[in-house]
């Protein structure tokens, strides 16, 4: 996962700023090996990341959470937290070889103080 901070400075200046209601998301990268310390090729674990459910929060747009009649108590989110949504949600793209997400606000279905200990069933 990438946060603004472990960034190379090359993809830190390309990162797009969300527009409207949209946040950007650092997906969780997957593990190079398993708990057992089993490898795991490069293939399967773009695959994982692909279906990555654990985000970083990196940046909100504009209008993000700004509805109140949707967000009665407030936004789901903020910057920098790491967040849970749904497998294959938003507009995945790449910088040079980092992935990231753009996804709608009500998209996020929790937040998680540890993503580690998660993993998608």
């Amino acid at each position: 996962m990438y946060t603004k901070e472990n960034l190379d400075e090359e993809v830190r200046k390309r990162l797009p700023v969300p527009s409207g209601y949209k946040l950007l998301i650092s997906p969780l990268q997957a593990a190079e090996k398993t708990a057992g310390g089993v490898f795991v090729p490069g293939a399967a674990r773009d695959v994982e990341t692909t279906a990555s459910i654990i985000g970083y929060v990196l940046d909100l747009g504009p209008s993000a959470y700004g509805d109140k009649d949707k967000f009665p108590d407030g936004p789901y989110c903020k910057v920098g937290d790491f967040v849970i949504f749904r497998s294959y949600s938003g507009t995945r793209f790449k910088i040079m070889d980092a992935e990231f997400r753009l996804i709608n606000d009500d998209t996020v279905e929790a937040v998680v103080e540890d993503p580690r200990s998660y993993r998608r069933a």
